[in-house]
């Protein structure tokens, strides 16, 4: 056994425990970098190396740069050619957090190999933007024509201040898929000048209007920009929060939804509604997202009950899916659920990621007394869409997405 192997455990709970801080002088256990770095220095266990190197990134999470300990370099290099792909990745992911340049610059070669293994350039790229590296929007820029790496740009964007985003986003909107473009608002709606060139364009038509689902319009709200109001306000007409009769617009919509006669609509079609408005949140049928509570086992027979829960969201609101808006020191807008959070980092999910926000970096936190479920959601619908995603809703198992010819 390796002689160190009977410290490591103690020491990696420390670290990952208390990763403010470490131990101060006098603590039985020293400072705990210093001997993790040693051990690593001097084994050629490779689960060891993965036990530590997992440690150290769990401790070090939320964190962008910690100051390189002492004797890294050579243990960067001869880690970084490891038989172990996981001991390779980790061993460069904290060298990066380390401030390293070679690993910077390994990472953005992967990056922009398009020869190299997707996986592996999804996971370099996750560890650039992990670190905010601050080399990296031209990148990203770059990989809105590649298709194996579009969607995380179009995510990653969002966290930079680059004036050149939104016009690079909206040349290629048109040509990106459902969940493509649904990150692209998102992103666009994330900033205040990115808002503004995204409203021009749902102006002059280049973007269509029903693209504004009821989340985006409310994230470009969060922005708090008198101008991008007004404009959302031509473009999308007067957009409330709460309706003044709740009972009145479910009739309405219960009016809506029997005028389609003894089928009022087609399971298919609403599949493909779902997948545009509601699917980046919640499951049905084992697929869509985990923001919101998975609806496959809810009492969808009953239309009450569904036009209730759509129109109503904020009636009752279990905390776990309670929104938060989160206002960064750079001027992004986050709308998100709070999912963990100490003195050195907040953990948020939002309709399209996780993302780790480091403490300094954020300017507020606003918790909401509304659900992460916006309101107005079946407005920019038409009437045939209502009645296709409600008959959708009402089904008993999944039906085919529209040109299928089997179920998915």
């Amino acid at each position: 056994m390796f002689p160190h192997r009977t410290r490591i455990l103690p020491l990696l709970i420390s670290l990952i425990f208390s990763p403010a801080a470490l131990p101060a002088p006098g603590n039985a256990l020293g400072d705990p970098l210093p001997a993790l770095v040693q051990v690593l220095s001097e084994t050629r266990d490779s689960q060891l190396q993965l036990d530590i190197l997992r440690g150290l990134s769990a401790a070090f999470k939320g964190r962008r740069q910690v100051s390189m300990p002492k004797g890294w370099e050579p243990i960067e290099t001869r880690l970084g050619g490891s038989p172990n792909a996981d001991v390779r990745t980790l061993a460069q992911s904290l060298s990066l957090t380390f401030g390293s340049a070679h690993a910077l610059a390994a990472l953005r070669n992967t990056v922009g190999d398009a020869a190299t293994d997707p996986k592996a350039r999804q996971t370099a790229l996750t560890s650039l933007l992990d670190a905010k590296d601050t080399g990296l929007p031209p990148i990203l820029l770059g990989l809105l024509q590649d298709p194996n790496l579009r969607g995380a740009a179009l995510r990653g964007l969002a966290g930079y201040d680059d004036p050149k985003t939104p016009s690079a986003i909206l040349a290629v909107f048109n040509s990106l898929d459902a969940a493509e473009k649904r990150d692209a608002l998102n992103t666009l709606a994330a900033r205040a000048p990115y808002a503004k060139a995204l409203m021009a364009s749902l102006a002059d038509g280049k973007v269509p209007r029903n693209m504004l689902t009821a989340d985006i319009i409310r994230q470009l709200r969060n922005l708090k920009n008198a101008e991008i109001d007004a404009e959302l306000q031509k473009v999308y007409g007067t957009i409330r929060e709460t309706s003044v009769d709740k009972q009145k617009e479910i009739e309405r919509y219960k009016r809506i939804y029997w005028a389609g006669g003894s089928q009022p609509g087609d399971g298919p079609r609403g599949r493909a509604v779902f997948a545009r408005t509601c699917q980046q949140c919640h499951t049905l049928f084992d697929v869509g997202g985990k923001v919101g509570p998975d609806l496959t086992g809810s009492n969808r027979g009953d239309l009450d009950y569904i036009l209730q829960n759509i129109l109503d969201p904020n009636a009752i609101i279990p905390n776990d899916y309670r929104a938060s808006t989160i206002d960064t020191k750079d001027g992004r807008s986050i709308t998100c659920i709070l999912k963990q959070q100490d003195d050195k980092s907040v953990t948020v999910a939002t309709q399209t990621e996780t993302l780790v926000l480091p403490r300094n970096e954020i300017e507020s936190i606003q918790q909401s007394e509304l659900s992460m479920m916006p309101e107005g959601l079946l407005a920019p619908l038409t009437d045939q869409d209502v009645r296709d995603l409600i008959y959708y809703l009402g089904r008993p198992g999944q039906v085919p997405l529209p040109g299928d010819n089997a179920t998915k």
